[in-house]
C-alpha cells in the first residue's frame, strides 16, 4: 500500500491540534497548499484503503454520553462471527481479540445508560454469548498518536 508525501502529512500533522472551525479541512488545505477537494479526496482514500477508520474528536469518556468497556468469552471457531457483529454495532468504537479466555474486548458508547444497556442486550440476543460490562472507574489519558516518518 503506497503512502504519499501528502498523506504522512495528513496522517501525521494532523493527529492532534486539528482546526477546530466550520471548514476545518479548507485550513487544512492552506497549511498543505492544496485544494479542499484534494484534502477530502486524500481523507476518503486513506478510509477507503483502511489506513484510517474515523476523522473526529477524541472526547474523554463519560463527559458527552456514557460508555463502557466491555468483554465477552467467544468460542474460537465463533470469533470471527460474533467480531463482526459487534462490529455491527454503530455505537462500537473499537474491537480487539485478547489472548484469554475472555477473549473479544470492545468499547461501547451512547448518549445514555439506557442506549449504552440497549446495544449490549442486542450483542447477547444476537450472538446466545454473555457480554460483561465494565464500567470505568479511573480514566488514563493514553496518546494514540504516531508518527509515520
Amino acid at each position: 500500500m503506497r503512502v504519499t508525501a501528502a498523506d504522512k502529512r495528513l496522517l501525521n500533522d494532523f493527529q492532534r491540534d486539528f482546526p477546530l472551525e466550520p471548514r476545518p479541512f479548507v485550513r487544512i488545505a492552506e497549511t498543505l497548499g492544496v485544494a479542499e477537494d484534494e484534502v477530502l479526496t486524500r481523507f476518503a482514500d486513506l478510509r477507503d484503503r483502511g489506513m484510517v477508520s474515523r476523522v473526529g474528536a477524541v472526547i474523554q469518556p463519560n463527559t458527552i454520553g456514557t460508555s463502557t468497556l466491555a468483554a465477552m468469552a467467544v468460542p474460537p471457531e465463533r470469533l470471527d462471527e460474533v467480531a463482526t457483529v459487534v462490529n455491527a454495532e454503530a455505537a462500537v468504537n473499537h474491537n480487539y481479540e485478547r489472548e484469554h479466555e475472555i477473549n473479544l474486548w470492545f468499547v461501547v458508547t451512547a448518549a445514555d445508560a439506557i442506549g449504552l444497556q440497549e446495544v449490549l442486550k442486542r450483542i447477547e440476543r444476537r450472538t446466545g454469548l454473555p457480554v460483561l460490562d465494565l464500567p470505568l472507574e479511573e480514566a488514563f489519558h493514553i496518546d494514540l498518536g504516531f508518527q509515520l516518518t
